[in-house]
């Protein structure tokens, strides 16, 4: 039988206590979710949320660091792993729409919805994550710039315009998500979108 030394404090799966937070920043959203909602979804108390995250802020970025490279990472991997780039971006829909769709987490992309309301103390949330919106958009048109480079977009298509409209529809499935909308809705939605790609010239 071991025992715990006196005074030393209670350990917690540190992994377990950022996915609740996160999925909380994701029902919520920043303003949302308050320190004592964080503490009992996490199962710690305040001073170990400080000791372990630091402030709200700070578990926050964290948060949203870490959704990229689970949750959300559906996108990149879509569009990194296909040699296409055409069936990447529908690929990327696609999951989008079943990922969105999730009864096992809140609905949508949380970076996407966890600072549609903000106030001035909390302006530098909403650039944040706007930030990585558009950082999105760049990665898209740097991917369709490729694609027209190799033939699979005619020569002088408007990339910027696409990548735009890209990031529009995935935006929107998010929030037609939150309001309710199916995976067999959406997926219809991926697949009508997929029909603005210009086909090269034969």
């Amino acid at each position: 039988m071991t025992t715990t030394k006196r005074g030393r404090p209670r350990s917690f799966d540190r992994e377990a206590a950022l996915v609740r937070a996160t999925l909380l920043f994701w029902q919520h959203g920043y303003e949302g979710t308050s320190i004592s909602d964080l503490t009992a979804a996490m199962g710690i108390s305040p001073p170990s949320l400080y000791a372990a995250f630091g402030d709200k802020r700070t578990l926050f970025t964290e948060v949203v660091d870490r959704y990229g490279s689970t949750f959300g990472a559906f996108m990149e991997n879509a569009l990194a792993q296909e040699s296409d780039t055409r069936t990447g971006f529908a690929r990327m829909l696609d999951e989008a729409a079943v990922s969105y769709t999730d009864p096992e987490h809140p609905a949508g992309c949380l970076v996407i919805t966890a600072a549609t309301n903000y106030s001035p103390q909390t302006a530098d949330i909403e650039q944040d994550l706007r930030a990585r919106r558009v950082a999105n958009i760049r990665s898209f048109e740097e991917r369709l710039k490729d694609a027209e480079a190799r033939g699979s977009l005619p020569e002088g298509a408007d990339t910027r315009a696409l990548a735009v409209y890209f990031a529009a529809v995935v935006q929107g499935m998010s929030q037609q998500a939150r309001d309710g909308a199916t995976t067999a809705e959406l997926r219809r939605v991926a697949e009508y979108a997929m029909a603005a790609w210009p086909e090269p010239a034969s």
